[in-house]
């Protein structure tokens, strides 16, 4: 009977066999620990020569570089060399020009002071509007504009041409009544037939026989141009009316208006005459009664003339639909003067211009006038 026979290290070949497959990882482990050493030496010994190469190389481009630029340095040097001399030349003289330059300029200012015209006056500016072509649409005869503030005219026409002035005489009307000392504002006067216009045959709604209070009397003929109203007035004077209309010419004078006469006391009389320039004076003159302040820029009142009432309105369209803001205003008309308006207008609600304008052909021409002017203050004036 056979056998079987079992070598006597059989039992340790497993184990032989596992020692050796772990002998196998560890040196394959080895082997890429090695290789990866190897890899990263080789590595940075390559990145060590490129950066040696690049740093040679900028070395060498920036000596090059140095090397040309005083090579061009030199050249240039040698060419500009006439160039820089002729500088020089003209840098010397400049100090004696300057000099010269500024003496002639302190010989000018000291020659010439009073002469110069004053920093910050006032102009009316082409930017605002005020141009040739914009001052030929102006309709009115004879303008006069003029800053209050600093006495300078802005603008004229004919500013020293006598014309006929209409009811604007009514502000000199105001001013005389005003005058008098001891004045009854609250009584009352009667319309009577020596109250009649009888030079030009104008109507009114003052009947004869109506009676009114003089500060009624006074406010309808600066509001609304009431011409019996100003003729009551005046009858009613220290005097009469011959008085009244003395007193109105001598208060002229004072004011310095030599080229100004007075008729009558409505305006409806062509001998009732000024010029632009002297109204201005007049509506100065008018600004400092608060009566007249008032009454005039009025847009409307109810009277009581003894047996009813009657509602006027301000002759002056600008006043009367707020297109301009102004402290006096005045307007008249008869055929011989044309339309006229002077007004003492507030520039941004508080700078003062005389405006006087005489002779436009029509009313809306007078009132368009007004917002022109007003347009030009407006933008121009601070």
């Amino acid at each position: 009977m056979l056998s079987t026979l079992r070598p006597p290290y059989g039992h340790a070949t497993p184990l032989f066999l596992s020692l050796l497959r772990r002998a196998g990882a560890v040196a394959r482990l080895m082997m890429c620990s090695l290789l990866v050493l190897m890899l990263a030496t080789l590595a940075g010994k390559f990145s060590e020569a490129q950066a040696a190469g690049s740093s040679a190389g900028k070395h060498r481009s920036a000596a090059t570089g140095a090397k040309g630029r005083k090579r061009t340095v030199r050249k240039k040097a040698s060419a500009d060399k006439p160039a820089r001399t002729a500088r020089s030349r003209r840098a010397l003289r400049r100090p004696a020009a300057a000099a010269a330059v500024a003496g002639t300029a302190a010989t000018a200012a000291t020659a010439t002071p009073a002469s110069a015209p004053a920093s910050g006056k006032p102009e009316l500016l082409a930017r605002c509007g005020f141009t040739e072509a914009s001052r030929r649409h102006i309709f009115s005869r004879g303008v006069y504009v003029l800053d209050e503030q600093t006495g300078t005219p802005l603008f004229e026409r004919n500013a020293d041409t006598v014309a006929p002035i209409a009811s604007v005489t009514k502000l000199m009307t105001a001013i005389v009544w005003l005058d008098q000392k001891q004045l009854a504002m609250g009584n009352r006067l009667e319309v009577t037939e020596d109250d009649l216009d009888t030079l030009k045959f104008t109507h009114s709604r003052l009947g004869v026989g109506a009676s009114l209070s003089r500060a009624d009397m006074l406010h309808i003929a600066l509001m609304s141009s009431e011409n019996r109203a100003a003729a009551a007035l005046s009858r009613d004077y220290p005097g009469g009316r011959p008085a009244f209309i003395a007193a109105m010419n001598a208060r002229a004078q004072a004011l310095g208006m030599s080229h100004t006469h007075f008729e009558n006391a409505t305006g409806l009389s062509p001998e009732n005459v000024s010029t632009p320039r002297e109204l201005a004076a007049l509506v100065q003159a008018a600004n400092r009664y608060q009566l007249i302040r008032n009454d005039s820029l009025d847009k409307q009142k109810m009277i009581n003339i003894g047996r009813g009432q009657l509602q006027y309105i301000n002759s002056n369209r600008l006043i009367r639909y707020g297109q301009v803001n102004a402290s006096v205003q005045k307007t008249g008309f008869i055929n011989e003067s044309g339309h006229n308006m002077v007004l003492r207008m507030l520039v941004h609600d508080r700078r003062p211009v005389i405006v006087t304008m005489l002779g436009s052909g029509s009313a809306d021409g007078s009132r368009l006038d007004g917002v022109r002017i007003a347009k030009w203050l407006n933008c121009s004036l601070n």
